[in-house]
């Protein structure tokens, strides 16, 4: 709230010290002094009262891409934990600013990556060759220099309180636009790292004022890349609260899901895409998990093919000997993980985190060069999960921890359970609040568009 008055300063103050406005000394109960306060600030004959304190709701821009399905996952996972934690103090944006507001290549960026991880080796030489600071931070400013006006646009459209980036190509320019605009001590930014282990550098930047890490293997990659330790915090990777907190009941789920309520159910999984090896691994998993002697099934499978239609289409045609569920793209994983006893899937990170919360063991069959490599010895140096890319290996395994080997079954089950992080995303929104608080009221960021970016760049 401003309030002008054509007054002089020094006779208002009077007043103010009078009647016991806080800020200005004067008598009343502390309380009240409490309730209220003001400043004055001088603009030539007039004064502005602004009152301290008022609150307001925060705007919070998540900056993400949709290159791969973890980015936005996370972007809204820390959105519904806003909400949940803190109601109406927050108002949260969930934008591609990159798509929005600029042009090529920025806007593509889509396209190009699941181009590039369809032909691994040509992801893995871009990964790995703009990793060194020199090559990514000429190929930001070049970028910078086309694209900065129409970035500093999107960012004032949403004038946020509070930046939060979940995409390692989403700090660079945004910090240079609040640094053009002074706004880099008024403006929050921090990172919240989606990659378990090996990850780009591009995802480090020194002017953040928090690295949110899922792993201490990432934040040692933080503190390596320049950050300094009061900006590093390890939570895990965020996970969306009603997967989280959601509390399931095995048997029941399986009458839910009509999945059969004694024997051991097996959850394969092709990603958003329904990419990999599934039909053939579907097919050596129903062959292994059938008694050859009786004739009878001593495990069942759940296949989730995602927006792979052809592949769910395919799989449902086939005559199974075991019972075999087969699934599209499925929004309740929580429930689809809560009724299975483990899982195999690609090493994507998102994926990871929710099968270790369920405490499912994990069979990794394949992953994509550079970010998810780091997630193999994750899961499996502690404990947690085996990798094999063979279909007939992974089903030789399935089989063996729904017979003979169900100790190591229950083994890696406890193990997840103990690798598991589901508060990550409620601790992440917790300290961001944290940090606007100690801030102290946040007055309106004064976002103006400028004129040019040549100098700063």
């Amino acid at each position: 709230m401003v309030i002008k008055v054509a007054s002089q300063k020094s006779s208002l103050k009077t007043v103010f010290e009078r009647v016991g406005v806080y800020g200005f000394g004067g008598g009343g109960s502390s309380n009240r002094q409490k309730r209220i306060r003001y400043e004055i600030h001088d603009e030539d004959d007039t004064m502005e009262m602004v009152q301290l304190g008022a609150d307001r709701t925060k705007n919070v821009l998540i900056l993400m891409s949709d290159t791969g399905g973890g980015h936005r996952a996370s972007a809204e996972a820390i959105r519904d934990a806003f909400k949940m934690e803190y109601g109406d103090q927050y108002r949260i944006f969930v934008k591609d600013v990159w798509k929005e507001y600029t042009g090529w290549p920025l806007n593509d960026m889509e396209n190009q990556y699941k181009f590039m991880v369809k032909h691994v080796q040509l992801w893995s030489m871009a990964f790995h060759g703009t990793s060194p600071r020199w090559i990514h931070g000429v190929y930001l400013a070049a970028i910078a220099a086309f694209y900065a006006k129409e970035v500093e646009a999107g960012l004032m459209e949403y004038k946020p309180d509070i930046i939060i980036s979940v995409h390692p190509l989403m700090q660079h320019i945004p910090l240079l636009v609040l640094k053009w605009q002074g706004l880099q001590k008024k403006v929050i930014f921090v990172t919240v790292i989606t990659d378990l282990n090996t990850c780009h550098r591009t995802w480090f930047h020194p002017g953040v004022k928090r690295c949110y890490c899922p792993s201490e293997e990432v934040s040692k990659r933080a503190l390596l890349d320049g950050l300094e330790q009061n900006q590093v915090r390890v939570f895990g990777l965020p996970v969306r609260p009603s997967f989280a907190r959601a509390v399931l009941n095995k048997d029941d789920l399986r009458v839910e899901l009509d999945l059969d309520p004694v024997l051991p159910a097996v959850l394969l999984m092709g990603g958003g895409e329904g990419m990999g090896p599934v039909k053939k691994t579907a097919k050596a998993l129903a062959e292994s998990l059938l008694d050859k002697e009786t004739g009878k099934p001593f495990g069942q499978m759940v296949v989730i093919c995602g927006r792979n239609k052809a592949l769910a289409s395919s799989l449902e045609s086939l005559e199974w000997k075991i019972p075999v569920k087969v699934r599209g793209f499925e929004t309740q994983m929580q429930k689809w993980m809560g009724a299975c006893d483990c899982i195999i899937t690609k090493a994507g990170p998102g994926t990871i985190a929710e099968a270790l919360i369920r405490g499912l063991p994990i069979i990794l069959n394949d992953y994509i060069p550079g970010q998810e490599k780091g997630n193999v010895p994750y899961v499996v140096g502690n404990g947690a999960g085996v990798f094999t890319r063979s279909p007939k290996e992974t089903a030789r395994i399935v089989a063996g921890w729904f017979s003979t080997n169900s100790d190591e079954l229950k083994k890696m089950s406890e193990n997840s359970l103990k690798l598991a992080q589901p508060e990550a995303v409620f601790d992440i929104v917790r300290d961001i609040h944290d940090l606007a608080g100690q801030r102290g009221p946040l007055a309106d960021v004064p976002y103006v568009l400028t004129s040019s970016f040549t100098n700063l760049i």
